[in-house]
C-alpha cells in the first residue's frame, strides 16, 4: 500500500469508527457489533504503526471513550481512564512484546499479570476518609458521570472501605482519599431473565450484557439499577499504596473490601499467556458472566509506568482478544461456483482473516437478490461473520471505506464450467446451468451420494473424487463399485493400505435403507425427511419409479412441486442409466415393510436439542422414522415432543415459551423402546 492510499484508508476509517463509536458509547445504540468495530480499530492501528506520520489527532486511536450524558453531574477523573489495544492472536502478542524490548532495551522482565476481560462498563470510585464519596463512568476518559447513586445499589461496590486492612498498610490519616477501578456487568442469567421481561412487556430488549449495564447505570431513576443484579469487579487501584506490582495491587483491592477475579493470576511468559487465554477461550462458557478476551498487563508497576501512554492507551497492557464471530476484511473477488442441481452461487473470495478460530477466506452470498441486497462490488470492505460451522456470511458492507476503484458484479449468462446456458426460472432466486451434462452438476452429485447423511461412504471425500474424476477413473456415484485398489494407487498420496481403506469403505454397504438411498440419489427438493416419507408410502425404489404423479402428490408433507420433481426424475434417460449401473454392481437399497412398530410414533414430530449420551443425533433421527415418527428442525405449535440432551441450544427456550412438551433422553428412551 502506497502512502496516498494509506492516507485515503486512514481518514475512512477514522470517519467511520468514529460514527459507530458515537452510536454505541454516547448514544448508547450501537450499529455493529463491538467484534466488527474491533476489527476496524485494529486495522487503523496497524496502518498508524505503519504509517506513523499519518497519525491525526482526531484519530479514535487518540482518544479513549465516548462524550459524557449531558444529564449528569460531570467528574474530573484524577488521572485518565485509559482503554487499551487489541491483539487477536500470537503474532500481534509477539508483536506488541518487541515493541517494549525496543523502548526498555530489554528490560522486560518479571513477568505478567493476566485478568479475564469482562464485556461491562468501566467506572471509578472514589473514597473519602474510607466512605464512598463518587461514582462515575469512563466518559471520554478525562472527565465522566456522576452515576453515584445508581453505583450504591450494586452490592459488590462496597460504601466503605475496610478500617482494618487501612490500618494495617499504615496509610491512616495519609491518604484520606482512595480512588479504584473497576467493572460493572451483569450474569447470563440476570440478562436472559430481564430481557424475557422486557420482550413480554412489548419493550426494547439489550443486544448484550454490556449495553444492559451500561444502561442500567446511565439513568437517573437509582430503583431500575437496583432492581437489575448488577455485579462488579474491582481491578485497579489508582492511589498509590507503594504497591510493586499488578498482583500485589490486586491483593490490596481484596484487603479493602473489594471483589476481585479469581481467575486473575501472575504468568512468567507468552507461552503461559497463550494458555490462559486459550483456556478461557475454551471454557468461557462455564462463567457466569460473559468476557470477551484477557488483559495482558507487565507485572511490574515501576516498568509499567516508565513506558507511558501511546494515544488512548498504556504501552505496558494489552487486551488479548478471543477469535470474533465477526469481523472485517476486503473481497477480493467474486466467483461463481456451480452446484448439484446447477444452481449458480455466488462466492466472496476474501482477504483471509480468523473468526472463530478458523481463518475464513470464502463466504456465500446465497444469489443474485442477497449480491442486490448487500449492494456489493469487488473490492468493498465487508463485515462477515461464521454461526456455528457452517461457511461464512457477509452481514454488511461497509461503503463509507469505498474509493471509487470498486467493480460491479454480474450473474453470469452462460455456465463458468462447460459454457452452457444459464437462466433464472420464474419464482426462484437462484439462476440455474441447464446442461443436464454438465460436469459441476455431476461432481456435486457425486459429493452428495458418499456425504454422511447420504450412502456415508467414510474416508473419500470431495478432494478424492475430484482426484478420481479428473483421472477419468469415474463419471457418476454408480462408477465408484467398479473401482479396484490398483486405479487408486495411480493417484497422488494413495498408499496399499490407503487405497485398501477406501475401496473397502465404498464396499462396506451395498444395501443401505431406502430413505437413504433416495436421499442419496440427489433428487432435487427431496431432503432426509421427504426421503423418508416416500419410503414409507411406496416401500421399495421400483414403486416408487413407477408411482403415477397424482399417486405422489397424495403422500403426506409432498406437495405439487416435489412430486412433479421425484415424478421427473425417475423418466430422465440419464438417472435410469444411473440406477441400472448400481443395480449392475449390486447396489441396491433393502424394501422398507411397514410394520405394526412403524406406527407407535405415528403422527408425531420431534425435534432434537442438545447432545445424547447413549446414541447419536443421526442414530435418534433413524430410531424416531422407523417407529412411523418425524423429525423437525424448526420449533413451533405443531411439534409434539422436544428432546433435551446435554446443554440443549436455543430451541429449548422457545419450546418452553410455546409451551411445547420437553422430555429428557430417559423419557424419550423409555417412548422408542
Amino acid at each position: 500500500m502506497t502512502g496516498s492510499q494509506a492516507k485515503e484508508r486512514i481518514e475512512k476509517l477514522i470517519k467511520l469508527i468514529s460514527k459507530y463509536r458515537y452510536h454505541r458509547l454516547t448514544l448508547n445504540k450501537p450499529l455493529i457489533s463491538d467484534e466488527a468495530e474491533d476489527a476496524l480499530k485494529k486495522e487503523l492501528f496497524d496502518l498508524e504503526q505503519k504509517f506513523p506520520d499519518l497519525i491525526r489527532p482526531d484519530s479514535p486511536s487518540q482518544r479513549i471513550g465516548g462524550q459524557p450524558l449531558e444529564k449528569f453531574k460531570k467528574v474530573s477523573h484524577p488521572k485518565p481512564m485509559l482503554s487499551f489495544n487489541d491483539a487477536f492472536s500470537m503474532e500481534d502478542m509477539v508483536d506488541w512484546v518487541n515493541r517494549l524490548e525496543r523502548i526498555l532495551k530489554g528490560a522486560v522482565k518479571n513477568g505478567y499479570y493476566v485478568e479475564l476481560k469482562i464485556d461491562g462498563l468501566a467506572i471509578e470510585l472514589v473514597y473519602k476518609d474510607g466512605l464512598l464519596e463518587t461514582g462515575s463512568t469512563r466518559g471520554d476518559g478525562f472527565i465522566g458521570e456522576d452515576i453515584t447513586q445508581n453505583l450504591k445499589t450494586v452490592e459488590a461496590v462496597p460504601l466503605a472501605l475496610n478500617a482494618n486492612a487501612l490500618q494495617s498498610l499504615g496509610q491512616v490519616g495519609r491518604f484520606q482519599e482512595v480512588v479504584v477501578r473497576g467493572e460493572v456487568f451483569i450474569g447470563k442469567k440476570d440478562f436472559a431473565k430481564l430481557n424475557k421481561e422486557l420482550d413480554k412487556k412489548g419493550q426494547k430488549i439489550y443486544a448484550n450484557p454490556r449495553n444492559l449495564a451500561a444502561g442500567s447505570l446511565r439513568q437517573l431513576n437509582p430503583k431500575i439499577a437496583a432492581a437489575r443484579d448488577l455485579d462488579s469487579f474491582a481491578y485497579s487501584l489508582v492511589t498509590d499504596f507503594n504497591q510493586k506490582t499488578h498482583e500485589e495491587e490486586h491483593s490490596i483491592l481484596e484487603s479493602l473490601g473489594f471483589r476481585v477475579n479469581p481467575h486473575n493470576r501472575f504468568v512468567k511468559d507468552l507461552e503461559e499467556i497463550q494458555k490462559f487465554r486459550d483456556y478461557w477461550d475454551e471454557h468461557r462458557e462455564k462463567l457466569p458472566y460473559e468476557i470477551d478476551g484477557v488483559v495482558v498487563a507487565l507485572n511490574d508497576n515501576k516498568i509499567f509506568g516508565r513506558l507511558g501512554v501511546v494515544g488512548k492507551a498504556p504501552r505496558g497492557a494489552v487486551a488479548y482478544k478471543f477469535s470474533p464471530k465477526e469481523s472485517t476484511t476486503k473481497v477480493k473477488d467474486i466467483i461463481v461456483s456451480v452446484g448439484r442441481t446447477g444452481a449458480l452461487t455466488p462466492i466472496a473470495v476474501l482477504e483471509p482473516v480468523e473468526i472463530g478460530g478458523v481463518t475464513v477466506s470464502r463466504a456465500t452470498l446465497h444469489n443474485e437478490d442477497e449480491v442486490r441486497r448487500l449492494g456489493i462490488k469487488i473490492g468493498d470492505s465487508v463485515i462477515v461473520g461464521r454461526a456455528g460451522d457452517v461457511i461464512p456470511d457477509i452481514f454488511k458492507v461497509l461503503k463509507e471505506l469505498r474509493t471509487g476503484r470498486e467493480k460491479e458484479f454480474h450473474m453470469p449468462n452462460r455456465c463458468p464450467v462447460c459454457g452452457g446456458q444459464v437462466l433464472r426460472i420464474k419464482g426462484e432466486a437462484a439462476h440455474r446451468c441447464i446442461n443436464k451434462n454438465c460436469p459441476a452438476i455431476k461432481r456435486e452429485a457425486v459429493y452428495h451420494f458418499v456425504a454422511k447423511n447420504s450412502m456415508n461412504i467414510e474416508g473419500v471425500g470431495p478432494k478424492i473424487i475430484d482426484q478420481l474424476m479428473d483421472a477419468g477413473l469415474i463419471k457418476n456415484s454408480s462408477d465408484l463399485y467398479s473401482l479396484k485398489k490398483e486405479d487408486l494407487l495411480n493417484l497422488p498420496r494413495f498408499a496399499e493400505k490407503s487405497a485398501e481403506n477406501a475401496i473397502s469403505s465404498i464396499q462396506k454397504e451395498k444395501h443401505p435403507s431406502l430413505d437413504k438411498f433416495i436421499f442419496s440419489l440427489g433428487i432435487r427438493h427431496v431432503g432426509q425427511e421427504t426421503a423418508f416419507d416416500l419410503a414409507r408410502r411406496f416401500g421399495a425404489l421400483e414403486k416408487l419409479g413407477h408411482a403415477a404423479l397424482e399417486e405422489l402428490s397424495r403422500v403426506p408433507n409432498i406437495g405439487q412441486v416435489v412430486a412433479k420433481s421425484v415424478f421427473g426424475w425417475f423418466r430422465n434417460k440419464y438417472n435410469m442409466g444411473l440406477l441400472a449401473k448400481f443395480k449392475k454392481a449390486g447396489v441396491w437399497p433393502k424394501e422398507l415393510k411397514v410394520t405394526h412398530a412403524m406406527s407407535k410414533l405415528a403422527g408425531k414430530i420431534f425435534v432434537l436439542t442438545g447432545g445424547l449420551e447413549s446414541m447419536t443425533r443421526d442414530e435418534a433421527k433413524d430410531k424416531i422414522h422407523e417407529l412411523g415418527g418425524d423429525v423437525s428442525s424448526d420449533i413451533s405449535k405443531n411439534v409434539d415432543y422436544v428432546v433435551a440432551g446435554l446443554e440443549p441450544g436455543s430451541k429449548y427456550e422457545r419450546a418452553k415459551k410455546l409451551g411445547v412438551k420437553i422430555i429428557d433422553e430417559n423419557q424419550f428412551l423409555n417412548m422408542i423402546k
